[in-house]
């Protein structure tokens, strides 16, 4: 029988952001506690680099350049937030290509599940502009892929990170192919994602946004991944549903000021696996934020 898959590459240790909330510590954190509990039965597979025109479906060659020539430079500072060391781009073409493999195992059936969990994160990226720690999008790419090279006409991303996917939510704006629906803490960083933005032109209705004030918990969200985003999926029928899987919601996480546990992601997570098994559509997990290692480590496990 087909095992779950977990993507990973070394190159998300090397991508050495410093004294950072986003960094390699991370995933050192989720894989010493996967590895406790014996990988959890999944399959381990190394991440493999993007192919470049994968990635150019939804970033510019322009802009894949612009980050390959900073890093080759040597680094710096993206933005306030975002930085990126000589080993970053690697890194990050390994965390777009560690999604789209997944994508690969989901839809070919040699996976049931999976999750891609490397680093750098990619929910803030936008077509042609790093933000927020992130440098492509991973999970874009990823869905992008399976629309293009699956046929997989209709894919639903979940994004429960704390703070708003605005790079996912502009990327499929106004097309009908992907339904976005983000669960996050309001106001908060971007300071995108109001009830009001729904998607535009022919992707009108197909983006659905959750802001919810700081406090919220385990209760709400999984009400409301039970009660709207289970149905939003059945009305929807995608073919795959991918988790843009950001545990910063987590209540002991320093950069949110939410109030949900590992069992509230454990909790939405079911929710997700029982009307996927409904569907027939299989799931796949790519890791976001979560910034407080023991907290990230048991709710990603949890997952």
């Amino acid at each position: 029988m087909a095992r779950p898959a977990y993507l990973r590459h070394p190159s998300s240790l090397a991508h050495d952001t410093g004294d950072h909330p986003e960094r390699a510590d991370r995933i050192v954190a989720i894989e010493r506690e996967l590895a406790r509990r014996d990988w959890l039965g999944m399959e381990v597979h190394e991440a493999p680099p993007v192919a470049a025109a994968t990635l150019e479906a939804v970033h510019p060659p322009r802009y894949v350049r612009a980050i390959d020539e900073r890093c080759a430079a040597g680094g710096g500072l993206l933005d306030a937030d975002t930085v990126v060391v000589e080993a970053s781009y690697e890194a990050a073409l390994r965390a777009a290509g560690g999604a789209v493999r997944l994508v690969d195992l989901l839809l070919t059936g040699a996976a049931p599940t999976g999750m891609s969990a490397l680093r750098p994160p990619g929910h803030h990226a936008e077509a042609a502009r790093a933000m927020g720690f992130c440098l492509f999008n991973n999970v874009a790419v990823a869905a992008r892929h399976a629309l293009d090279a699956h046929g997989a006409q209709r894919v639903l991303v979940l994004d429960w990170d704390v703070h708003h996917g605005n790079g996912t939510n502009d990327i499929f704006h106004a097309t009908p192919e992907v339904l976005f629906v983000s669960l996050h803490q309001s106001p908060l960083y971007p300071g995108t994602g109001p009830a009001a933005d729904v998607g535009s032109g022919a992707g009108r209705g197909f983006t659905v946004n959750v802001p919810l004030p700081a406090g919220t918990g385990d209760a709400t969200y999984a009400s409301l991944v039970e009660h709207l985003v289970v149905p939003l999926a059945r009305a929807y029928e995608p073919r795959l549903i991918l988790l843009s899987a950001g545990f910063d919601a987590h209540r002991d996480d320093p950069l949110g000021g939410m109030a949900v546990t590992a069992a509230g992601f454990a909790a939405m997570a079911a929710s997700v696996r029982r009307v996927a098994a409904e569907l027939d559509a299989p799931v796949g997990a790519v890791l976001e934020g979560g910034y407080a290692l023991d907290a990230l480590a048991a709710s990603t496990a949890a997952t």
